[in-house]
């Protein structure tokens, strides 16, 4: 079902009532892309549940392309995260009650993985949309680090399928719990989402150009 992309978002957490990353994610399922259909699906934001929620649905879609989204409050545009690092290190304690502190997501693993995904195009593709957005090198040590670096460990023995993560910046609504953040409105969430993917579509080789920081 190489013309399937599955797009996934996370339950609210942290005391948020929304994530956009969640609402993001059903509004896209259904959506057509280049003839390739969305399948929007949300995962729980807990470590022990979230993993095997993953791995279910790649079973299930068996997606060409997985863009795993979640909220980063902090954030002032979209994040199209670069790499993944093998280290659970919870600032705070997820939905189910869990805080596991320096822990691996798995055992063994390599320390990092790269996504697959045309992360500078879709970086210059938002940017040519007018849409606000950087390349991070960083997804945290959360529950959204942790999907990132399992989804990328388990592409590797699916090598045709390609994979990454992007972090949302806070709604309007519920801007005030995130005062570092800069809002941005659903619809333009949505669309810089549906972007992403026609861009890794239709542009599959990574554009050049620099996207990195000296701090």
């Amino acid at each position: 079902m190489k013309d399937r992309i599955l797009v996934t978002g996370f339950e609210p957490f942290g005391g948020d009532r929304l994530n956009p990353s969640r609402e993001v994610a059903r509004q896209l399922d259904g959506r057509r892309v280049a003839g390739h259909a969305i399948v929007g699906r949300c995962l729980p934001c807990a470590f022990g549940a979230a993993l095997p929620a993953l791995q279910s649905l790649i079973g299930e879609v068996r997606p060409g392309i997985v863009i795993a989204l979640g909220l980063a409050g902090s954030r002032a545009a979209v994040a199209i995260e670069r790499v993944a690092v093998n280290l659970i290190d919870a600032r705070i304690a997820d939905n189910a009650g869990a805080q596991p502190i320096d822990e691996p997501v798995i055992a063994g693993a390599p320390a990092a993985y790269f996504a697959s995904l045309p992360v500078k195009a879709i970086h210059a593709g938002l940017r040519e949309a007018g849409i606000a957005c950087e390349v991070s090198h960083s997804a945290g040590t959360f529950v959204c680090n942790q999907v990132f670096f399992a989804l990328m460990h388990r592409l590797r023995a699916w090598p045709e399928a390609k994979g990454g993560f992007i972090h949302l910046p806070p709604l309007p609504e519920h801007a005030a719990l995130h005062p570092g953040g800069r809002p941005m409105a659903l619809e333009e969430q949505v669309r810089a989402v549906e972007l992403a993917v026609a861009v890794a579509l239709t542009r599959p080789v990574a554009a050049h150009g620099s996207t990195g920081s000296i701090d």
